[in-house]
């Protein structure tokens, strides 16, 4: 199977379209961290939804809270100030990601119609940075909800946490193929780069190259 410049270009501006849809449903919902409060005695636990937050808000039992909380520290201690610069830097860099996955998709919809090698390249090294964005943001939210875990065990004990567990949600999965996709986008946008500078090549090196019928003619002089 050929693989042609419009379908590389084409499945970059879907992969482009599902990273931007995936990361903007990633930073709307707030399933980023999940914290089962009573996992031992489901009985009485069964019917009540567990608390889960996301970048801005937590919701407990149905009950949503502006303050953006991502452990269980909010019901004991107060963040440290290392947690809240990582938290600010965290809802400031995804949706500037977000913002720039918009444009990349601008940037890549015009070099894509213009078969610009420069331009292609140049969408394809923009991906990456998004990519990196996302990726930074990530794994600084990874590192702050460790962080704001193992301060308030620290505080309450281990007593104090024998019945909670805690686990990263959907929202944050959403957020690794968002970044994936990112990855992928850019690779498939360097591919047709390559493929439009052969293809404008192409014609030059074969406009020097004398017909087949004069050859022979040479040859027979």
């Amino acid at each position: 199977m050929k693989v042609t410049f419009g379908s590389l270009v084409i499945t970059a501006g879907i992969c482009g379209m599902l990273s931007f849809a995936f990361l903007a449903t990633s930073l709307g919902t707030d399933y980023w961290y999940i914290i089962d409060m009573n996992p031992m005695n489901t009985s009485d636990y069964e019917d009540i939804v567990p608390p889960h937050s996301g970048l801005w808000s937590t919701n407990k039992g149905g009950k949503i809270q502006g303050d953006s909380v991502d452990s269980i520290t909010a019901d004991y201690s107060r963040y440290s100030e290392t947690e809240l610069y990582m938290h600010s830097a965290i809802v400031v860099v995804l949706p500037f990601s977000l913002v720039l996955l918009l444009f990349g998709g601008i940037c890549g919809l015009v070099s894509s119609l213009a078969r610009s090698p420069v331009l292609l390249t140049g969408t394809a090294c923009y991906f990456f940075v998004c990519s990196l964005l996302t990726l930074c943001g990530v794994s600084l939210y990874i590192i702050y909800s460790y962080q704001a875990l193992a301060e308030t065990e620290r505080l309450v004990g281990p007593e104090g946490l024998a019945y909670v567990r805690t686990s990263f949600g959907w929202s944050l999965g959403l957020a690794w193929l968002s970044y994936g996709l990112e990855v992928l986008t850019g690779i498939l946008m360097f591919l047709a780069a390559r493929m439009a500078k052969l293809q404008l090549s192409s014609p030059t090196m074969t406009s020097h190259k004398p017909p087949q019928w004069i050859q022979h003619n040479q040859d027979g002089n």
